[in-house]
């Protein structure tokens, strides 16, 4: 039975992975294409991953 090794990184919890869309305007061009806009996630800044935590400890005082 193969083990799972634990990812260094996770995926961005705000795009879930997915760092750059683009969303049409509705509006066309003079050649009949569609206006887009290309966005990038304001979180992961367009990588889709996220560094993982240091893992909390317990402290006893």
């Amino acid at each position: 039975m193969p083990e799972n090794t634990p990812a260094r990184v996770r995926l961005c919890p705000d795009c879930d992975g997915f760092p750059t869309v683009a969303i049409t305007t509705g509006q066309t061009n003079s050649d009949g294409t569609r206006t887009t806009l290309t966005v990038i996630c304001r979180t992961c800044e367009g990588t889709g991953t996220v560094p993982r935590r240091a893992a909390a400890r317990e402290v006893a005082a």
